[in-house]
């Protein structure tokens, strides 16, 4: 298996640039500091360490034994004795044993890449409505810039005895509405900064830049349905049923007899009574040993519960496919009817202006109908916000298509 270094990983497919600060940027920040992903690959590379662990012998045996009563031999009295043994698992064990590890870690390392998408899911998810707060403050200063230009035009026209003094004061509650309304979203724009610092593990109050505008592209259309099996959770859950099947083999090579090889040294005092041949000499006497598993029950239950897991955890991809495909489809819906709402709106903005300039030229000229360049100045400005808003819905909806097919940023 392939360790990969989590500083790698992460600048996979992102570029950062001091200068400017975009959402690839965020993504780059985001997964180099957020405790919750460094934790997740932590648990990899934990899992990483136990593959050889499993894949390692049993330690060997050592025993000594002092004979209180000196067994008499021949060659003289057996004083103490050394044993040191050691065990085989039933070939191939270690190597099923492994396998089940070097599986559950390649899980351990999908789900750190869930985590990943997940991160850059709630980073998009917070980032597109603060640009479109960012974007609804510039609107409403263009809408204050040009209802000030309409205050001093209505002013102009009731001293020159051609309008009225309550259109100057209908502006004049527009423009104070107007006002507010940017104050409401600079707070907001705070509250926002403070969620998304948190997401970047930064200081609440961390400067966020936004360097970009909200945009469709073709390429958004392009994701299809093929890619959804790239998801790294249904990647995880696959790993899982290969290592409960490599867990039953495990299972039953556990169930056959482990073998042993060793020796014992024993320790022979000299006799005093006579002299003969090897006199005192010590033993050394090779061993073999087999273990008899014999009781059949514990080892039937583990090749058992390895083969419910696997049914288990085929049950849960066909849940998690069900649930990606139908989130998908609802997501991509979303992103149609957003992309239609759009469309209508810009053409609403369009004939808005051009309603809107007719409007004004002729006020200009005769002083009438000013209620109706206010009603229709309002009016443009809210099919600009609700564009506005379908795009950040789209957006949104987009996000959430990436993080299902796990888009590479």
């Amino acid at each position: 298996m392939k360790t990969i270094k989590l500083s790698i990983l992460l600048l996979l497919g992102i570029s950062f640039s001091a200068s400017s600060q975009s959402l690839e940027d965020y993504f780059r920040i985001g997964a180099e500091n957020n405790p919750g992903l460094q934790a997740k690959y932590k648990a990899f590379e934990a899992a990483m360490e136990k593959i050889p662990q499993v894949g390692s012998l049993q330690d060997p045996n050592l025993s000594f034994g002092y004979f209180i009563s000196p067994v008499e031999t021949r060659v003289g009295p057996q004083n103490a004795r050394f044993s040191l043994t050691q065990m085989f698992p039933w070939f191939g064990t270690l190597r099923a044993q492994k396998d089940v590890a070097s599986f559950m870690a390649e899980a351990k390392y999908q789900e750190f890449l869930d985590a990943k998408n997940q991160l850059y899911s709630q980073l998009a998810t917070v980032y597109y409505p603060l640009v479109e707060t960012h974007e609804l403050i510039n609107l409403e200063r263009e809408n204050l810039k040009i209802l000030e230009t309409y205050y001093s035009l209505a002013t102009s026209k009731f001293e020159n005895g051609q309008g009225s003094l309550a259109d100057a004061l209908r502006v004049e509650i527009m423009i104070q509405a107007t006002k507010t309304n940017i104050e409401v979203l600079q707070m907001k724009i705070k509250g926002s900064n403070s969620w998304f610092n948190s997401l970047l593990s930064r200081s609440h109050d961390s400067p966020v830049e936004i360097s970009e505008m909200l945009q469709i592209t073709d390429a958004d259309r392009q994701i299809s349905t093929d890619s959804i099996q790239a998801n790294p959770m249904l990647g995880s859950i696959d790993l899982k049923i290969q290592a409960s099947e490599a867990s039953v083999r495990v299972a039953q090579k556990q169930g056959m007899p482990k073998l042993g090889a060793g020796v014992d040294y024993v320790l022979v005092g000299e006799r005093t009574d006579m002299d003969i041949p090897d006199n005192g000499k010590n033993v050394l006497m090779p061993m073999v040993t087999m273990s008899l598993p014999i009781f059949r029950g514990k080892y039937k239950g583990a090749q058992k519960e390895a083969k419910l897991m696997q049914e288990s955890y085929q049950l849960e991809k066909d849940e998690l496919n069900n649930k990606l495909f139908g989130s998908y489809y609802r997501f991509s819906t979303d992103m149609e009817i957003q992309e239609n709402l759009i469309s209508l709106y810009s053409k609403q903005v369009q004939t808005s202006e051009q309603t809107l300039e007719l409007l004004y030229s002729a006020y200009s000229n005769s002083g009438n109908d000013f209620e109706e360049v206010l009603r229709v100045q309002q009016q443009l400005l809210e099919y600009q916000k609700m564009k506005l808003k379908a795009t950040v819905a789209y957006q949104t909806s987009l996000a959430q298509i990436n993080y299902i097919t796990a888009k590479t940023f």
